[in-house]
């Protein structure tokens, strides 16, 4: 499920496991660079072993050429949701539905209203490039999320 919103965009997968699980690895900053999508993050710089509202933590990318992103969390709900902006001060947000019977809606969001340049992102091609990366990335999410469900049941 794809959903465009006035500078925001969004993407759903329900995920066979408990919210709790999913929730886990995204809010680990050791595990983006495993479930990123867009191959952009190549490794944790600094940052605490699980996100709070307020952390930081540093990024090792690369589009054309390596860079380092500081990003902050700016929204935390245990278990339900999780968002994070760096200087771009665009937001990433995950969100959590538990669906019953151990399942979950994974949503995850990409919202640029506040950013300074967000209004060239449509016509350069990064929401079109974003929402292919949180597919990916949320397909990542859904393997590891019930592979350890799966691990953890036996």
């Amino acid at each position: 499920m794809v959903r465009k919103r006035s500078k925001r965009v969004e993407i759903a997968t329900d995920i066979a496991a408990p919210a709790s699980i999913a929730f886990d690895i995204v809010a680990d900053p050791r595990n983006h660079p495993r479930i990123d999508g867009s191959g952009t993050l190549t490794g944790l710089i600094f940052g605490p072993e699980r996100l709070a509202m307020g952390s930081r933590f540093g990024m090792k990318m690369r589009m054309v050429v390596p860079y380092r992103m500081t990003n902050v969390v700016i929204a935390f709900a245990e278990g339900s949701e999780i968002g994070w902006r760096h200087l771009g001060r665009h937001v990433w947000r995950y969100t959590f539905v538990p669906l019953g019977d151990n399942s979950v809606r994974v949503t995850e969001s990409f919202e640029w209203n506040r950013s300074p340049i967000g209004v060239i992102y449509p016509a350069a091609g990064v929401v079109g490039r974003n929402l292919l990366a949180m597919r990916r990335t949320l397909g990542v999410l859904k393997e590891l999320a019930e592979a350890e469900y799966r691990k953890n049941s036996t």
